[in-house]
């Protein structure tokens, strides 16, 4: 069916005797309310009456007319314009070139007022500013080519204004002060209050042909040039583009948002909102037409019909159901700005979701998708079209729209295309994503979630699903826990249950994983992620239930459940160095945690920690593994002071770690005993004067040489140390004094042997002792100048006056002592001491 603006009834047909029929025509209408009023051919005036419906709708087109009263104003003339004055309840009558008032309901003649005589056309004006005691209407003189404007009341009417004309008015009609009128040649706007009148275009029509008809907010329709509707504003200017129309339009009416144009067998509607044509009516032998409140009524000689507007909804709905979106929204938006509609937003969100559907089943999805948005459509309505994600719809959702999607299922419609259908499967993922933080998202999160994460699944998109299942969501368990276990997603189940709240269920089933008792392809590592959210989570009963498994796995991994755990949520040490006990490795790492990072000063973690990394150490060495950890070891005996050298070196001595006793013999001051380790236990002379520097580190220059001769008499000691012995004097020359290691030599050992050590120890002592002449000299000098500033101050004349005041406090210097600074100021001798010279 073909989209209507209108509903078209035949509402009345005038009875006749065939010799009748010529003579008492219908040559004119008047409406107002349920009240019709017709003007024949032979000066007769019918009153007829719409019938009220039984819902109280009093609009016309509901059902045939009935007939009223009949008055037959004279013998000859037809009635050329009818129009009533609700206010008076008057029915202005032109007939005979003069007006007559009749009653509205009776047909009498009001007889307070006379006829106006000599009057070719004949409007009411409908100006809202107008008083409840008068009304105003304007006439056209037959006579005269003036306009006349009048104020009727209960029991007169008066002429109040005429404007002069140059040609005489053809048609005219009146809104508020202005007057649209039309010559035989031109149209002109006049303006009632001060009477004048300006042109506005010019016309070629016959008089048959000229319209002048009000479009209400002080707008008029005329009969431009060139088969133009034209519209034209009470200022003189055009807002609208003109309407294209016939060549032979007999007249035309305004029923918002259309303009109805007549022809003599058609009747056509045109759109105010785009200026196209939306619906055409065949209507033989028709004359004129009437707007109406809510269409027009159309006349021929002998019959009436009504055409009434169709509601608004009605037609923007009937156009989005035809497919022709665009016009739908279009005569949405231009009745909104013209007549407000009480229903407007719920009516503009309802109409653009009609329009996304259009777009839907044509695969428009990005054009869809937004006036899915704008409209705020539920989720819901979309989840229910795809039957895989109908099961997370509850039992209590009814849609909106089923008219629209009734026999519409995707899934037979894509059964033969699975690439098509996939299409529509991305579009759903993408619409419910961006609507599942908006408002029409959270009425149903429930089911978006649900929808979403199903849809995840079978489109295998592991990404998506895992960011959806470990934010916060409130996918239904129920519903979601069979359909990741179908699908083997053990992985995202886990991080479900965990969103949820249910921590042993989420770790027990990503155990359950590592253990090879879930097949997950869409996981890697799903141990790290057990450790990484234990050392998360607060629940500690948890993380103990776990704590044996995770480090029987890994103690290096596993250990992190303790050492990444945030400051504010740490266990207690002492528990979990006692679980730790079965696991050396978890142990060491944990104990460094202690030290290193949280700066422990108790003794017994640096013990246990030092014993540990012993034990590791001697476990590397039989492994032939690398040497690591002792380093580690060496570092701690050198720089802790939180640990009891003794307690370690009872387990180092027996052990080959020649190197740790040297460092802990040290520790108690046995620092020859060291060194003798370093040289005749451990074999390694670098590492014995490497000893001396570390040893030395922070203490005076002296220790330093004390390290380096008892080194020295170890070497002496032993002649197959002769060698270290005369490169430790050579690449020390300056540490040694040779007055004193001659004395140490042996005396088989030539001049030439040690002759490097003595050249750079003496240029170094000859260095020193020139250093000191030079420091000696400079001092000297110093003090030289001092004298000489003292002598010139000792010699100048200072003159002190009465009242003269101290550079620095400002106050009087009344006692004979003063002081003064190398610029000449004078100030008190307390004040030096402040003075910033």
């Amino acid at each position: 069916m073909a989209f209507r603006a209108f509903t078209q009834t035949h509402v009345y047909e005038k009875q006749s005797a065939p010799k009748e029929k010529d003579k008492s025509g219908i040559q004119c209408l008047e409406c107002y309310d349920r009240n019709v009023y017709i003007g024949t051919k032979d000066a007769t005036v019918q009153h007829l009456i719409f019938p009220s419906s039984t819902e109280g709708d009093l609009s016309p087109g509901q059902s045939k007319l009935r007939e009223g009263r009949v008055r037959k104003l004279g013998s000859g003339n037809h009635v050329t314009q009818l129009r009533v004055v609700p206010l008076f309840n008057y029915l202005l009558v032109l007939w005979d070139r003069s007006v007559t008032a009749l009653n509205m309901f009776s047909l009498e003649p009001v007889p307070a007022l006379k006829k106006i005589q000599h009057v070719s056309l004949l409007e009411v004006c409908d100006s809202a500013q107008q008083q409840d005691t008068c009304v105003e209407i304007v006439t056209s003189s037959s006579r005269r080519k003036v306009i006349r404007i009048h104020v009727v009341g209960v029991d007169r009417w008066d002429v109040v204004k005429e404007v002069p004309l140059l040609q005489d008015p053809v048609a005219l009609a009146v809104h508020g002060d202005s007057v649209c009128i039309a010559t035989s040649d031109r149209y002109l706007l006049c303006d009632i209050q001060t009477g004048s009148c300006d042109e506005l275009f010019p016309h070629n029509h016959s008089r048959q042909r000229v319209i002048v008809t009000s479009v209400g907010r002080g707008e008029f329709l005329l009969n431009g040039p060139e088969s133009l509707g034209m519209f034209v504003m009470k200022t003189g200017i055009c807002q609208r583009p003109p309407l294209q129309w016939p060549q032979e339009v007999l007249a035309a009416g305004v029923c918002f948002p259309y303009i109805l144009t007549l022809q003599p067998q058609v009747l056509s509607v045109y759109s105010m909102v785009d200026q196209q044509r939306k619906q055409t009516a065949s209507l033989s032998g028709a004359k004129g037409l009437l707007s109406t409140s809510d269409g027009v009524l159309v006349f021929t000689e002998r019959d009436i019909f009504s055409l009434r507007l169709v509601p608004l909804e009605e037609q923007i709905q009937a156009l989005v159901r035809h497919e022709r979106v665009e016009e739908a929204l279009l005569l949405l938006d231009g009745v909104q700005a013209q007549r407000p509609l009480d229903s407007y937003k719920e009516l503009q969100k309802a109409i653009t979701c009609l329009a996304g559907f259009v777009h839907f089943y044509q695969e428009g999805f990005s054009e869809a998708r937004d006036l899915f948005i704008t409209g705020e459509l539920d989720p819901r309505e979309i989840i229910r079209l795809f039957p895989d994600t109908q099961s997370c719809l509850s039992e209590d959702f009814k849609s909106q729209f089923d008219q629209v999607n009734r026999g519409r299922d995707l899934q037979v419609l894509c059964q033969d295309n699975r690439n098509k259908f996939h299409h529509y499967l991305a579009f759903l993922g993408d619409f419910l994503r961006v609507v599942r933080e908006m408002e029409q998202g959270l009425k149903c999160s429930k089911e978006v979630d649900c929808a979403l994460l199903r849809l995840y699944v079978e489109l295998g998109e592991s990404e998506n699903l895992q960011q959806l299942v470990t934010s916060p969501n409130v996918c239904r368990l129920d519903h979601c826990v069979p359909v990741l276990e179908q699908y083997n997603r053990f992985f995202a189940l886990g991080s479900l249950y965990q969103s949820h709240g249910n921590q042993i269920d989420a770790i027990q089933t990503w155990v359950k994983i590592a253990d090879g008792l879930h097949k997950d392809p869409s996981c890697s590592d799903v141990y790290e992620h057990i450790v990484w959210t234990l050392s998360q989570l607060q629940d500690r009963d948890a993380v103990w239930k776990f704590a044996d498994w995770t480090l029987q796995r890994n103690q290096e991994i596993g250990v992190r459940i303790f050492n990444k755990r945030s400051p504010d949520d740490r266990f207690e040490t002492q528990t979990v160095l006692a679980l730790l006990e079965k696991y050396p490795l978890a142990l060491l790492l944990y104990l460094e945690f202690l030290i290193h990072d949280l700066n422990s000063e108790e003794e017994r973690h640096h013990n246990r920690l030092a014993l540990a990394y012993v034990t590791e150490t001697l476990r590397e060495e039989e492994e032939a593994d690398l040497r690591k950890t002792r380093v580690k070891l060496q570092q701690l005996l050198w720089e802790s002071k939180f640990y009891d050298a003794s307690t370690v070196y009872e387990r180092v001595k027996s052990a080959t770690l020649h190197v740790e006793k040297a460092i802990l013999l040290g520790r108690t001051g046995e620092h020859s005993q060291a060194l003798q380790v370093l040289v005749h236990q451990e074999g390694d002379l670098q590492a014995a004067e490497a000893y001396c520097s570390r040893a030395a580190q922070g203490r005076d220059p002296q220790f330093r040489q004390t390290l380096l001769l008892t080194l020295l008499q170890i070497y002496l000691s032993s002649e197959d140390l002769t060698s270290a012995a005369v490169d430790l004097l050579n690449n020390n020359p300056l540490v040694f004094a040779a007055e004193n290691i001659i004395q140490l030599l042996p005396d088989s050992w030539s001049v030439q042997l040690v002759s490097q050590f003595l050249v750079g120890s003496l240029r170094e002592t000859f260095h020193q002792r020139r250093m000191a002449r030079v420091q000696k000299a400079l001092g000297q000098a110093e003090l030289m100048r001092h004298k000489v500033i003292w002598m010139q101050a000792s010699k100048t004349k200072f003159r002190l006056d009465k009242e003269q005041k101290c550079n620095v406090c400002q106050r009087d210097l009344a006692d004979p002592q003063f002081a003064c600074n190398l610029h000449g100021d004078l100030m008190h001798t307390s004040c030096t001491g402040f003075s910033s010279s």
